[in-house]
């Protein structure tokens, strides 16, 4: 029996039709997020981001990055970047202060750059990168499930999203 079993009294919460009580999806999520693979959390956050119950994918990944320390601003914005391209970056308003960061042929953000880039920039490139490359949704998703404290600021309802996603997979098992 994995640690995710002993959770299935947790899980069955989140199974089938009724409504979870969001109050306690964080308790819960904590709970999951010890126990399961990244790969598994990472489902459950490609559900959430990609669920028409939450906003769209650039707004949860503005307000991510927003709660974020300067490391995790620099890998969400590497992955992003890394969907996109460089030449992109002209058609983003305000993503000319991006590419000055990337100039000299740079092709990371370091934290401290990261600092200085707004959410709303990152909102309009996630969005960008999301059109560009749909694949940076479960890219995203596998970052962020490395990063479980951030994750829970998106709140009750979209942890009982990526919880109900886990509670399907474990029931496949």
């Amino acid at each position: 029996m994995t640690l995710l079993d002993s959770l299935s009294n947790v899980l069955k919460q989140y199974s089938g039709n009724a409504a979870p009580n969001t109050a306690d999806a964080t308790q819960h999520f904590d709970q999951v997020a010890q126990a399961a693979p990244p790969n598994v959390l990472a489902e459950g956050l490609s559900a959430v981001f990609k669920s028409d119950q939450t906003p769209a994918f650039g707004n949860l990944v503005s307000g991510l990055f927003s709660q974020s320390t300067g490391d995790q601003k620099a890998g969400v914005l590497n992955q992003l970047l890394s969907s996109v391209g460089p030449g992109a970056l002209a058609q983003l308003a305000g993503g000319g202060a991006l590419a000055s960061l990337l100039g000299g042929g740079a092709t990371q953000v370091t934290p401290e750059q990261a600092q200085n880039i707004s959410p709303e920039l990152v909102q309009q490139l996630a969005n960008h990168a999301e059109k560009a490359d749909p694949s940076i949704v479960d890219k995203a998703s596998a970052f962020y499930a490395q990063h479980t404290t951030l994750v829970k600021t998106l709140g009750g309802a979209a942890l009982s999203i990526a919880l109900a996603k886990v509670a399907e997979r474990q029931r496949a098992a």
